[in-house]
């Protein structure tokens, strides 16, 4: 058979590329000579960078910036051909870059990210695809605007720091010196949340709290996003705040917004960047997987979108999850089949620890059922 492996990361035990890997192995292990084609997937958040540099035979470049509490840091982005940066706010300003105790969006910023788009800028990028899950940021993109040349001050007519707490102080901006580079290229952005950058739903009413956010801060980010992106759709005189996507990883879908970028679906821009649809009209079948699936796996995450491609063409496409919850009836009608890895009462600490042996274990019993059944 022609298979094609396709999973999202377990989160807190395998990335997409291990799981992939894993899998890989397991079929390949049974002996029946089938052909294996890994497709690691990704949705914006952690590992988009990993998976489409495996996906396309890309590489990563190694690179110095600002890290989430404006300390330096070597992290890397990718490049999936000549022009083609592929960036992740989770490896420049990651919320699992900042212990617990530092959470704090007062402390954190995006200057980071905007110095790993001016290296892609000066290797001669023409086309980005930013991947924004898993920021530990919300400064409406500041840091990231100041880190590209715009200029933004205070009341007293001093120009403002890049931390969260310094969007509560911008009275007056300006985007005459921003890197004019920045216009000229084809901006993609993952972006898989659909929260406006402020209101009730918005960025830091929705996420703010996980990234330490008090009530109090959450008011006082609230009111400071909305009156930034005021002052910056009157100086542009265009609006981008209540578009859908705008409040994604703390406002940087609204700079992002600015700069002329598109906001895409997470899965689907990784799929196609990554030429998925095109290799799964050859396959015979599709595995894919994730850390937990239920209903909500079908909206918009990456198992959902393999599920719907494998459908377009009538390839059967199979689930194999860390775990299984909810009502499942909905995953089989996209799914022919849906597993999880947990053969046996397990803590979750004890799932995370054996999941590159468990997830190997239920693939080789699934690959092994299949070319039974296929050759009675």
């Amino acid at each position: 058979m022609n298979i094609v492996v396709a999973p999202d990361s377990f989160k807190g035990s395998l990335t997409s590329s291990q799981a992939s890997a894993i899998i890989k192995k397991a079929i390949q292990s049974l002996g029946f000579g089938d052909t294996v084609t890994t497709k690691p997937m990704a949705d914006g958040g952690e590992g988009t960078v990993d998976a489409l540099v495996t996906a396309s035979n890309g590489k990563r470049i190694a690179v110095t910036c600002t890290g989430p509490l404006g300390e330096k840091i070597n992290t890397y982005y990718g490049m999936i051909d000549e022009q083609t940066a592929v960036i992740e706010i989770a490896n420049i300003a990651g919320l699992v870059q900042v212990p617990v105790a530092d959470r704090d969006p007062d402390i954190t910023t995006t200057y980071g990210l905007g110095e790993v788009i001016k290296d892609a800028l000066d290797r001669n990028c023409t086309s980005f695809i930013i991947g924004l899950g898993g920021s530990a940021t919300n400064d409406a993109g500041l840091g990231l605007l100041l880190a590209l040349g715009m200029k933004a001050w205070d009341q007293d007519g001093n120009e403002v720091g890049i931390y969260g707490r310094d969007l509560t102080k911008v009275t007056r901006i300006s985007l005459n010196d921003v890197d004019p580079r920045i216009y000229d290229v084809t901006v993609q952005v993952a972006c898989d949340v659909e929260n406006p950058l402020f209101g009730e739903k918005g960025a830091s009413a929705v996420y703010g709290p996980q990234k330490g956010a008090s009530q109090k801060q959450v008011i006082q980010y609230d009111t400071a996003m909305k009156h930034f992106s005021e002052l910056v759709e009157t100086d542009q005189l265009l609006k981008f705040s209540s578009i859908a996507g705008a409040g994604a990883a703390g406002g940087l879908g609204f700079a992002f917004l600015l700069l002329g970028a598109k906001l895409l679906s997470g899965a689907k821009l990784v799929g196609e960047a990554s030429y998925m649809e095109e290799t799964i009209k050859q396959a015979d079948l599709v595995i894919t997987g994730e850390g937990q699936s239920d209903e909500q796996t079908l909206y918009g995450k990456a198992p959902g979108y393999i599920a719907d491609l494998a459908n377009k063409y009538d390839v059967p496409a199979v689930l194999i999850s860390g775990s299984l919850a909810g009502n499942i009836d909905p995953l089989l009608e996209k799914f022919s089949g849906c597993y999880s890895i947990i053969n046996q009462p397990l803590s979750i600490e004890t799932c995370i620890a054996q999941a590159e042996e468990l997830l190997y274990q239920q693939t080789k019993q699934t690959i092994h059922f299949i070319h039974k059944i296929t050759r009675s």
